[in-house]
């Protein structure tokens, strides 16, 4: 009779089982020898068990959002968003590391799976890679590529604020250009997010006071676009919009470079983005640009009528 093919997979962690396992077996004999263990751990497993970790573990407790209201909210962005963004219906997982590769995140931060995936904890990450792929197949390059897409995601750190859960939803953007230089292509990118996102917030958060805040990390040629190019494209503001600046803004820098936005409805933050260096790279090319933006469709649709 042959044996079972984790067996092959555990004679060969013999002598050097965190070398073999960090290193030297490949990605099939892992994943081969993770399901082995999962699926004995999982045999264990009795309802009563089930019953203590389901109350126990954050990171499978429901959230207290109304999801009528929620997707109402959600529907409201999508009918908003502009045409020249594509929506995007991601996986619920992306390629183990996905994170890790384009910025400083600890993949301890990040909920990994035994098949060499992990599960979706920033949607930004994962657009800006489908929007790297189809900058490269663009024709002609210099076309811009916009995606947007509504995406449950799940974080391994804690978070302890009040209603505050393991998993929450993001509305996200992820816009990819060729650079022009003096700053006109980063300009036309926050143009866009910002003209969207002080639409949105004008009329889903009728009555409350919404707030969008920028700031220029140490890139002076768009500072200048913000003055000549960027406020004056965005007005007028919906009225209970403001757009102000924040330069002493620290949270986001050696994350985002260039830029960063922050976005609030009566001074609780829902939302952030910024532009990174994840499309070039993903194309290993310098002259990408990349700008992110996104917000907390719960967060959102509570603070909203």
């Amino acid at each position: 009779m042959a044996s079972h093919p984790a067996e092959r997979v555990w004679r060969q962690l013999a002598g050097a089982p965190r070398a073999a396992l960090e290193h030297d077996l490949s990605q099939a004999d892992l994943q081969t020898l993770l399901l082995d263990v999962a699926s004995e751990r999982a045999a264990t497993v009795t309802p009563a068990r089930l019953m203590r970790r389901w109350r126990q573990d954050r990171y499978v407790t429901p959230s207290d959002s109304d999801p009528r209201k929620v997707w109402r909210t959600e529907a409201r962005l999508w009918a908003l968003l502009p045409g020249e963004f594509t929506g995007v219906d991601l996986s619920p997982v992306t390629p183990l590391g996905t994170c890790t590769a384009l910025g400083p995140v600890s993949q301890n931060r990040v909920i990994s799976t035994i098949r060499g995936s992990e599960v979706v904890s920033d949607p930004t990450n994962v657009l800006a890679v489908e929007a790297a792929w189809r900058r490269r197949e663009a024709i002609p390059r210099e076309d811009p590529v916009h995606l947007a897409c509504c995406q449950p995601v799940l974080r391994a750190q804690p978070f302890d604020a009040p209603g505050a859960f393991q998993h929450f939803r993001l509305f996200a953007l992820v816009t990819s250009a060729r650079d022009r230089g003096s700053a006109a292509t980063e300009a036309a990118m926050l143009v866009t997010h910002l003209k969207f996102w002080t639409a949105a917030l004008g009329a889903v958060a009728q009555g409350r006071d919404a707030t969008l805040s920028y700031t220029v990390f140490g890139f002076p040629p768009l500072t200048e676009r913000m003055k000549d190019t960027v406020l004056p494209a965005i007005q007028p503001l919906p009225g209970n919009v403001t757009l102000t600046e924040d330069p002493d803004r620290q949270h986001g820098r050696g994350y985002y470079e260039r830029g960063a936005v922050k976005l609030y409805v009566d001074g609780m933050e829902i939302g952030d983005g910024g532009f990174t260096d994840w499309t070039a790279q993903l194309n290993n090319d310098a002259k990408e640009r990349c700008l992110t933006s996104c917000v907390s469709t719960e967060r959102l649709a509570a603070l909203t009528p």
